[in-house]
């Protein structure tokens, strides 16, 4: 029986993981199948242990599920458990594991895909849910000179910033409004789920100067993101969607689940348009 894998959320129609994985799958001669389930909050459990009964190996989990998954998980790794929330499970042994690949992801497409350094920058981070809990730990292996989190709940950003307090790097916490009172920021990373109503967030536009790089986690295809269209009217030195965030973490989940690295270069190649 082929080995079957899934992406979980809602929506997830518009989900390249598909995609993505059959190339991982024919770049590295793997045999599976990969689908996308739509599912709604309230039905995600059953809809994993459906996944599980029917055979399901491991699954990609995204907005808007993430907690969730972290919370159903028997066993979680690391970075998981300092994230509080999963992207990716798999069973062992019939043990329900969990991982959060979302850090690596982005980590690897900044400093290697764009060759955005972030030792030394001050470091914007718009959002405080499932995305941004992801991305936090690793952003500060990386050394930034300031890690601050901002989110239109202050409340979840100042629980986030506490919970990564202590690790040699300030962090700091606050509402949207105040960005105006900070200089501008080097590195910009908009978390929030604005892009699946292809909107921006309501950020001031004295977060971004001639020198920012502005990063959105979410992507689009055929046109830029709202937030990337932003950020370039408001003179950013450099934008990206997250499209190569996307190939990134898929590829260290596919490495989880079977044991070898996909070379990412070419996929992320095949998956942007050509102009």
């Amino acid at each position: 029986m082929t080995d079957r894998y899934a992406v979980m959320g809602h929506p997830v129609a518009h989900s390249l993981s598909p995609r993505i994985h059959a190339a991982f799958a024919r770049q590295t001669g793997q045999e599976l199948v990969y689908e996308a389930i739509d599912v709604l909050p309230e039905d995600f459990a059953e809809a994993v242990a459906r996944f599980r009964a029917e055979g399901g190996r491991g699954l990609n989990v995204t907005v808007p599920h993430k907690e969730a998954a972290f919370a159903l998980a028997e066993r979680r790794r690391s970075r998981a458990e300092e994230a509080g929330a999963a992207n990716t499970l798999w069973w062992e042994e019939g043990v329900l594991v969990a991982d959060n690949t979302d850090g690596v992801g982005l980590v690897r497409d900044l400093t290697g895909n764009l060759g955005w350094s972030i030792q030394g920058r001050r470091v914007l981070l718009v959002g405080a849910g499932g995305a941004a809990q992801g991305v936090v730990g690793p952003l500060l292996e990386q050394h930034p000179a300031a890690l601050h989190i901002a989110n239109r709940t202050v409340e979840r950003a100042v629980r986030l910033a506490a919970r990564f307090s202590g690790r040699g790097v300030p962090v700091s916490a606050g509402g949207l409004p105040e960005l105006a009172d900070f200089p501008a920021w080097d590195l910009v990373l908009n978390a929030t789920a604005a892009g699946l109503r292809n909107e921006a967030p309501p950020l001031p536009d004295a977060v971004v100067g001639a020198h920012t790089l502005a990063y959105d986690m979410m992507y689009r295809l055929e046109e830029s993101t709202a937030f990337v269209r932003w950020a370039r009217e408001r003179g950013a030195q450099a934008v990206a969607d997250g499209l190569g965030m996307l190939v990134e973490q898929a590829a260290e989940a596919f490495r989880l689940w079977r044991g070898v690295l996909p070379d990412t270069a070419p996929v992320l190649a095949s998956l942007r348009p050509r102009k």
